[in-house]
């Protein structure tokens, strides 16, 4: 048995018509088809197809002209000795020492 993948288009009547070379002659063949359509590729809407104004965007990034952003405190961070780190991950598997 032989298998060969196609990619084909199917016309505006339906109809998928193949052209399969199977390299042979004068012989009984079994065929089996199988299809999937294809996803058509799409291209990505531009702003104002998405409901945005025209420049929005080239006219509102970083255009802040307000006060300076401050970050505020972000408290302190949790330190951790190496073995508890290991640990708590899932595939860790104690060793003994040597």
């Amino acid at each position: 048995m032989n298998s060969m993948k196609l990619r084909s288009h199917v016309g505006a009547d339906g109809m998928l018509n193949l052209k399969v070379p199977v390299g042979v002659t004068n012989a009984e063949v079994e065929v089996v088809v199988v299809f999937q359509l294809v996803e058509q590729v799409q291209t990505p809407k531009k702003p104002e197809e998405l409901g945005w104004p025209a420049g929005f965007f080239e006219q509102t990034a970083g255009a802040w002209s307000g006060e300076p952003l401050v970050r505020g405190e972000q408290g302190d961070y949790e330190e951790r000795d190496e073995l508890a780190i290991r640990e708590d991950r899932a595939d860790y598997t104690p060793q003994s020492d040597k």
